[in-house]
């Protein structure tokens, strides 16, 4: 399963929004630096969606807002 996330890195507290099925709104509270906001992504998708962290891949947009995961 692909799903789409728009991540808001630098913000006052983590929280995840779901906007729709397969698209979702991350905020972070890590600098977007040497991947430490990806990771704290995929630590958020993992206790929201209840899967372990090693099932979620980052597929596109490592540096971007927009990013593409992949859940296996």
């Amino acid at each position: 399963m692909l799903i789409k996330v728009k991540v808001k890195p630098n913000a006052g507290r983590n929280e995840i929004k779901e906007i729709s099925k397969d698209y979702f709104e991350v905020k972070v509270s890590v600098p977007p630096e040497k991947g430490k906001a990806n990771e704290r992504v995929k630590e958020l998708l993992s206790s929201f969606l209840k899967v372990p962290k090693s099932r979620i891949e980052l597929i596109r947009g490592e540096t971007y807002k927009e990013k593409i995961f992949e859940i296996l």
